[in-house]
Formats: C-alpha cells, sequence, structure tokens
C-alpha cells in the first residue's frame, strides 16, 4: 500500500527521462494506486485488531537517561483503513478521470502532473498509516509540498503561481504548531508513538515540570497545525486560491484527502485534547464559525469552483464542529461521506468548463 504510489513515481521519472509522449504515466498510475487500494480493501477484509507492522528501523537515538525513536513503521487500526479506503479508492478514480481531462497536456506536463499524484499518494499513505508523530510530520510536510507542486501546475500562470506560494506559506504556520507539539510531546512523554502516549497517559505518570504549561499548550498547537491544514478560520484563505490548480488536483487534494488531515490529526491525537478543559470547545467554535462565515462568503461567488472551494471550507467546519462536541465518530463519517461527494461536484465542475470551453462564471 506504502510502496505502490513511490513505484509509480519512479517509473513516471522514467517516463519523463525518455520524453514518452502518450498516456503511459497515467496507465502506470491509475493501475498503481488501483493496485494500492485491492490491498487496503484485502487488510480491511482481514482485519481483526489494531497492530504494528515493523518496515524499517529508521531514528533511534539513545543516550544516558534518554530515548528518541521513530521507526518507519505502520499503525493499522478502524481509523488507518476507514482512510485509507477513500484516499486510495478515491485517488484511483480521479487519477482515471485525470487521464483524459488533462489530455490536452501530453507530451508537456502530461507525465510531471501524474508525477505530482504519485507524490501526494506516498506522502497522505505515510501521514495516515504512520505509528508515531515523526512520520505523520513526514506525510504532512509531503502532502503540502505536493499541493504546491500541482496548486503551481500550470507555472506560466501568473495567479497560479500566486495560489501556490499562498498555499505553502500559509500551511508553514500550522506546520509550525505541529513541529512545535511534537517537540512538547517528546519532552513531557517521553515517546512520540501513539500506543506508548496513550499508556503514558493512562498511567499518569508524565512530567508535570515546567509548571505543566506544556500539557495545556500541546492541544492547541497541534489545533494550529489542524486548522492550518484543513482551512478553518483565520487560516482558511489558501483554500479558494487553490482552485487555479487543474479541476482532479481540486478534486483530490482539496475535498477528499489532503484537507482532511488536520481532522484526522485532532482524532488521532483526541487523548492529548482531554488534557485541557478548553481545547475541544475551542474546536467546536472554531468549527461552526467556520461553517456559518464560508458558507455566506460562497453564497457571493461567481467562479464555479471557487464556490466548491467555500462549501468544503464550511463542511470541514462542521467536521470540526463534530469533533469539539465530542464524537469523532460523527466527524469521520462526514469525512467520509464528504470525500465522495465534493470529488463528484468537482469532476462535475469540470466537465462543465470543458463543455463550456472554460467558462467557469455560474452566471
Amino acid at each position: 500500500i506504502v510502496w505502490m504510489p513511490l513505484v509509480s513515481l519512479v517509473l513516471c521519472g522514467i517516463c519523463a527521462a525518455c520524453k514518452v509522449k502518450s498516456k503511459a504515466p497515467a496507465i502506470i498510475t491509475v493501475i498503481c494506486l488501483g493496485t494500492s487500494f485491492l490491498l487496503t480493501l484485502m487488510l480491511w477484509n482481514g482485519y481483526t485488531q489494531p497492530e504494528t507492522i515493523l518496515l524499517f528501523d529508521w531514528l533511534q537515538i539513545h543516550w544516558d537517561g534518554g530515548s528518541f525513536v521513530a521507526n518507519f513503521a505502520l499503525y493499522v487500526d478502524s481509523l488507518t483503513l476507514l482512510w485509507m479506503l477513500f484516499v486510495t479508492g478515491l485517488g484511483t478514480l480521479i487519477a482515471v478521470y485525470a487521464s483524459e481531462y488533462m489530455e490536452h497536456d501530453v507530451g508537456k506536463g502530461y507525465t510531471r502532473f501524474f508525477a505530482g499524484v504519485s507524490v501526494f499518494l506516498f506522502a497522505m499513505t505515510c501521514l495516515v498509516m504512520g505509528d508515531n508523530l515523526l512520520m505523520l510530520y513526514l506525510g504532512w510536510e509531503g502532502v503540502g509540498f505536493a499541493s504546491y507542486w500541482l496548486i503551481g501546475y500550470f507555472y506560466q500562470k501568473p495567479s497560479a503561481v500566486a495560489a501556490a506560494k499562498k498555499a505553502f506559506i500559509v500551511n508553514r504556520i500550522g506546520d509550525v504548531g505541529l513541529a512545535l507539539a511534537i517537540y512538547l510531546i517528546w519532552s513531557t512523554f517521553g515517546t512520540v508513538q501513539y500506543d506508548e502516549i496513550t499508556t503514558v497517559l493512562n498511567s499518569e505518570t508524565y512530567d508535570a515540570s515546567f509548571g505543566g504549561w506544556t500539557v495545556h499548550a500541546i492541544p492547541y498547537l497541534l489545533m494550529l497545525a489542524a486548522f492550518g491544514k484543513s482551512a478553518q478560520l483565520p487560516l482558511y484563505v489558501w483554500l479558494p486560491d487553490a482552485m487555479e490548480g487543474p479541476t482532479p488536483v481540486s478534486a483530490l487534494i482539496h475535498a477528499a484527502t489532503m484537507v482532511t488531515a488536520g481532522v484526522y490529526l485532532i482524532i488521532r491525537t483526541y487523548p492529548l485534547f482531554m488534557l485541557d478543559d478548553y481545547a475541544l470547545p475551542t474546536v467546536a467554535w472554531v468549527g461552526g464559525l467556520t461553517a456559518l462565515l464560508a458558507a455566506t462568503i460562497g453564497m457571493a461567488q461567481y467562479d464555479i469552483k471557487r464556490i466548491m472551494a467555500y462549501s468544503t471550507i464550511s463542511q470541514l467546519g462542521y467536521m470540526f464542529l463534530g469533533l469539539g462536541v465530542v464524537t469523532s465518530y460523527g466527524a469521520a463519517y462526514h469525512v467520509f461521506t464528504h470525500a465522495f461527494f465534493k470529488a463528484v461536484l468537482f469532476l462535475t465542475c469540470g466537465a462543465i468548463m470543458h463543455g463550456f470551453a472554460g467558462q467557469i462564471d455560474l452566471r
């Protein structure tokens, strides 16, 4: 599941080096992502209980009185499987759509486009399936880079270049929050692995030095990361501009997968949000206000894709509202339904734009 998108990337690179002028990159990508989806289905079918799968040793630093361990390992539970089923499944379907949609670019940027999609799916897989926060961070930065690559796909258009830079810079604000949160989690709990963090929380032996302020800071830093990636107030400004990328990119990144990474982060680190009395109410308020504001802005737009973008921000607000009122089930369920209907809406916009020779004004 993890390596197939990487195989796809390498093969797309070979196609680029050989200056392939056919649809080979699309066929390769669809086959690799389809294989990834089938493997996820098989894993889901045989799933009985959560387990950790070690791929290889990554960072293992030991010194007197401490250690830092973050292996390249996968943690498979029902949450991972739910996310991976729609990430790989929708990724495959959108790649099939893109193979025809991007036909006008065959020989020019076609290979570059599918290489970007492969990078994105590899990063998303690391983010969702990693068994520790450092692997999540690797995937987190990877999807940020892939979105920069794909939003700025039409690099000769100044608006696309500006949109790509805006998305990258706004996401950096959230990434600083995540980096600091991981540092504080390690210094407070002594580990970055999910299962070990839970064990330490249950035993209540974590470090209460520094006056215990770190325990209260962690949820807010994680929140900052989630709000940046999932386009919540006040960091939502990058998502409407991200519509400068090709329509399949909007469907893949800005509807189905990347923007839900913030929701995933909060669900995965939910026990840490219980440490502060005001953390979850803050998530709920920000989510509720974003849902209202973004829907209101969407009502005044005429660009068909920007309307979808504001609708996405609004729906993400509902997911955060769900998380804030202590229903991670409800939030995850809405992520799942939203991934499908919003991807279909975006792809429909693409079909309409092609049918009307690039017209995107709703009127």
